[in-house]
C-alpha cells in the first residue's frame, strides 16, 4: 500500500515542467512587494513551523523578499560549532536519510535502487576512484530547516563542477521510487582536501529549489545550463575553517558527503532518520584518535 501511495506522489513529477516551475519559484521568491512577501513569509512560517526566534533578525518586515528570509542568518548561539578536535560537524540542518559504506563504487539509495559514485560526481571516473569502498552520507533539508551550508571540517577548496540534470523532488517517497535520484538531479560537486585527504560535498538540486549558490562563485542556478561547467580553484588558496559558510539552497534539497576508504568510517555508521543541526558533531578521524592515545601513553 505504501508503494502505491509513493507512485501517486511521484508519477506526476515525470509529467510537469520541473525546470520552468523552479524558475517561476525563483522569480516569486525575489518579489519585493511588501504585502506579498510578508503574507508569504507568515503563511509558510506557520505551515512549516519555522522557528523565527533563531533568526539574527526576527522582524520579517526587514527582509526585502521571501528568499532573503528563507536564507536568513541565525544568531551565533543558535548553531554552536562543536569544537571536538579532529572532528566533522554537520554542514546543514536536516535529516540524515542515509549513512552507508560505499560498496566498491556503488551507493545504495533505497531498496532495489543504487547509483555509482562516478555518476554522482558527473562522470569523473578518476576522481570517483578515490572514494572506492569509502563512506557516504545523505542529509535531507526540509523547507523548515536553516538553508545555509557550512564546511564540516577545516579544508582547502580544489574545484567545483556543475552537473545539469533533472529536478525531481528529494523527499523520501521520491527517493524510494526514482532510480539514481541523486545522480540524476542537477547538482554541484564540490571537491575539498585537508591533511587527512580528499572529500566531496555534493549539493543536489530539486524542484522548487529556486537556485543554488556558493560564497566563492555566487549564484550558479538559474539560469539552468545544458552542459557541465567546471571551475578550478587550486591556484587561489581558498581555505575554510570548520563551520564557515560555503553556500546556500534557496528552498529545500539535499547534501551528499563522500569520504575515501578508512578516512572517516564513522560517517557511514550513523543511525538513519536522525535529525541534526548545522554545527553538531558528526564523526571523528580514527587515525588521529589512535595517535592521540599513543601520545598520551608515551
Amino acid at each position: 500500500m505504501s508503494k502505491f501511495f509513493d507512485l501517486i506522489k511521484v508519477t506526476p513529477q515525470y509529467l510537469i515542467p520541473k525546470h520552468m516551475l523552479s524558475s517561476a519559484m525563483h522569480w516569486f521568491m525575489q518579489v519585493e512587494t511588501r504585502w506579498v512577501k510578508n503574507i508569504t513569509i507568515k503563511a509558510l512560517t506557520k505551515i512549516y513551523g519555522i522557528n523565527v526566534s533563531e533568526a539574527a533578525d526576527e522582524d520579517i518586515e526587514n527582509y526585502p523578499h521571501f528568499n532573503a528570509f528563507f536564507t536568513r542568518a541565525l544568531k551565533p548561539e543558535a548553531r554552536p560549532i562543536d569544537d571536538t578536535p579532529n572532528s566533522w560537524v554537520s554542514p546543514v540542518d536536516g535529516l540524515i536519510s542515509q549513512a552507508t559504506a560505499i560498496n566498491g563504487n556503488k551507493i545504495i539509495q533505497a531498496k532495489c535502487h543504487d547509483y555509482t559514485v562516478e555518476a554522482l560526481v558527473g562522470g569523473d571516473i578518476e576522481y570517483a576512484k578515490q572514494f572506492t569502498d569509502g563512506d557516504a552520507m545523505v542529509i535531507y533539508l526540509s523547507p523548515k530547516d536553516y538553508h545555509r551550508i557550512h564546511i564540516p571540517v577545516d579544508a582547502k577548496l580544489l574545484s567545483m563542477t556543475y552537473v545539469p540534470g533533472d529536478l525531481f523532488a528529494v523527499n523520501p517517497a521520491t527517493v524510494r521510487q526514482v532510480e539514481g535520484l541523486f545522480a540524476r538531479n542537477e547538482r554541484l560537486v564540490i571537491r575539498f582536501e585537508n591533511q587527512q585527504g580528499p572529500f566531496c560535498l555534493v549539493m543536489v538540486g530539486a524542484i522548487f529549489v529556486g537556485s543554488m549558490e556558493t560564497v566563492w562563485q555566487g549564484k550558479i542556478t538559474p539560469e539552468y545550463q545544458p552542459t557541465i561547467q567546471h571551475w578550478d580553484y587550486r591556484g587561489q588558496n581558498l581555505e575554510y575553517k570548520k563551520g564557515d559558510e560555503i553556500g546556500r539552497f534557496n528552498m529545500g534539497s539535499t547534501v551528499v558527503l563522500l569520504t575515501p576508504n578508512g578516512q572517516l568510517p564513522e560517517l557511514g555508521k550513523i543511525t538513519v532518520n536522525t535529525p541534526i543541526q548545522m554545527g553538531q558533531h558528526l564523526a571523528k578521524y580514527p587515525e588521529l584518535d589512535r595517535q592521540e592515545h599513543q601520545l598520551t601513553n608515551s
